[in-house]
């Protein structure tokens, strides 16, 4: 599950921190601005996971979804909630400030295109075929 993924890359971001603190290039207050980020992150995901319980459809990549949600953070990102989750990373890593802790909002990502999102796009197309295939050409995958 992406939950899964994220948990393992907060604890490697933090890890790293400890481990690797290669040259801390954001300072206090500027760290602050980690919240934010990672305010923007749960938020996002809260609300997304909120439609999908509203349209009965399921948040498990692997499983077939039920129905096809394009109404408010799907308006900006066909995957909002992985989109949240690199923010709470990223947040994360503005808090800690060193440069090794930037490197996991980046693994998360490509993580995300190899592992989670081909397989997700793959089933909605086939589900939703066309209607699918328009909201793709609207809509970034990402933003």
């Amino acid at each position: 599950m992406p939950t899964t993924y994220l948990l393992i890359s907060l604890a490697l971001t933090i890890g790293l921190n400890f481990i690797f603190p290669i040259k801390r290039i954001i300072h206090s207050p500027n760290t602050y601005m980690g919240v934010i980020f990672i305010l923007f992150g749960v938020l996002i995901n809260v609300w997304a996971d909120n439609l999908f319980k509203k349209s009965r459809t399921t948040v498990k990549p692997h499983e077939t979804p039920t129905s096809f949600e394009v109404s408010c953070p799907f308006r900006i990102s066909r995957h909002p909630m992985y989109l949240g989750m690199c923010a709470i990373l990223l947040g994360v890593a503005i808090i800690l400030g060193s440069i090794s802790t930037f490197v996991v909002p980046i693994f998360f990502i490509i993580l995300m295109e190899i592992v989670f999102i081909p397989f997700e796009e793959k089933n909605l197309e086939q589900e939703f075929r066309e209607k699918y295939l328009d909201y793709k050409k609207k809509v970034r995958r990402w933003i």
